[in-house]
């Protein structure tokens, strides 16, 4: 009978260390992505709640928009932009 392989062993013997390096993210990295969910979940939150006032639902909802936008970004670039800050030389 042949043997039917999908994926390659891996050794993850060491811990969660192994297994964030098995799929591309640091503690860093988890932690821009949770932060960056917690974000999204309030610019959602700030867009059910719009009034029914126009001018009033305008702005808050440029705000959600914006608080989205950050939380994208975040969740994108937030590795890349905070490795500048965590790497230091000197």
């Amino acid at each position: 009978m042949r043997s039917f392989n999908l994926a390659k062993p891996v050794d993850m013997s060491t811990g969660f260390k192994d297994f964030f390096d098995t799929i591309g993210l640091t503690g860093g990295g988890l932690v821009t992505k949770g932060i960056a969910a917690v974000i999204a979940v309030i610019a959602v939150r700030m867009l059910l709640q719009l009034s029914s006032d126009p001018k009033g639902a305008l702005r808050k909802g440029g705000m959600a928009i914006g608080t989205l936008f950050v939380a994208v970004v975040l969740a994108l670039y937030g590795d890349t932009l905070f490795s500048t800050v965590t790497e230091a030389k000197g």
